[in-house]
């Protein structure tokens, strides 16, 4: 079960949770960039590159017996504040379609570039799974 945590006296929190208590067993999804299964960048533009690497976090989540309201935390390596910034309502749409309506604790980093030239968002990922998910 997630608990989300939020202190006392903080504004609310929109599109996120401050804080995720949970139980269960933790798994933690190294850095997924916008590329395909195969290795391969279908997309070249932000949006299309922030759900892709959404879908294999999922993915990966799914392989571990999970879901993806078990991701308990976020971090994005973004290489272009002001495109995220700009592009909000299409940002919010593409995280629905794969996460739902699920807002872990995220945290957002600009960077300078990322390993793969191509790349413009890398996102990792921690996940508790539920005793039902692990079988």
């Amino acid at each position: 079960m997630h608990k989300t945590i939020q202190p006392a006296g903080w504004k609310p929190a929109k599109g996120y949770s401050n804080g995720v208590l949970s139980e269960g067993s933790r798994l933690f999804v190294g850095g997924q960039i916008g590329w395909t299964k195969d290795q391969v960048f279908e997309s070249r533009d932000f949006i299309g590159q922030m759900e892709q690497a959404l879908r294999n976090i999922v993915d990966v989540v799914v392989t571990a017996g999970g879901k993806a309201s078990d991701i308990v935390r976020l971090t994005w390596y973004v290489t272009d504040k002001r495109e995220y910034l700009e592009k909000q309502a299409e940002v919010g749409a593409a995280y629905r379609r794969v996460m739902g309506r699920n807002f872990p604790a995220m945290t957002m980093v600009v960077v300078k570039e990322l390993v793969e030239d191509e790349a413009l968002v890398e996102i990792e990922a921690t996940a508790v799974l539920t005793s039902a998910a692990q079988g």
